[in-house]
């Protein structure tokens, strides 16, 4: 059902400084910030030859990373995003083996223009999974 690891998600309080970090300090190629206001969270994608790092920050007040922060206050890894062939299908193999899928089940559109679904880290050893439909 996986196949490669699209990203690796790290929340962080302050964007505009993430992405300096990882743009000067470590000489990456940063994508420009988008926002998700579906999502709440304004994203930027780090280019690596094999994956993607996304660093995302709160978009408004509800947003679930505005809560993550909260606990914990200088960022850390949020979750890692595989990919999938169907989404769909995924979702249904994964429900039926008793892994709860997360919001009302329905894929969303995520930052790649692609289907993605949440998986509640306690059914994934304290991971939050994320599925990308390629």
């Amino acid at each position: 059902m996986l196949g490669r690891v699209n990203h690796v998600a790290i929340a962080v309080p302050d964007l505009v400084s993430a992405t300096e970090s990882y743009r000067t300090t470590l000489g990456a190629t940063v994508t420009e910030p988008q926002a998700l206001p579906e999502h709440g969270v304004t994203v930027v994608f780090v280019a690596l030859p094999n994956t993607k790092i996304e660093l995302l920050e709160p978009l408004g007040d509800t947003s679930p990373i505005a809560a993550f922060l909260a606990k914990n206050p200088s960022g850390g890894m949020h979750h890692i995003c595989y990919e999938v062939e169907d989404i769909l299908a995924a979702r249904d193999t994964l429900k039926a083996s008793g892994a709860r899928v997360l919001g009302d089940g329905e894929p969303k559109i995520g930052a790649h223009g692609k289907p993605v679904l949440f998986l509640h880290p306690k059914d994934f050893q304290g991971t939050l999974v994320e599925l990308e439909q390629v």
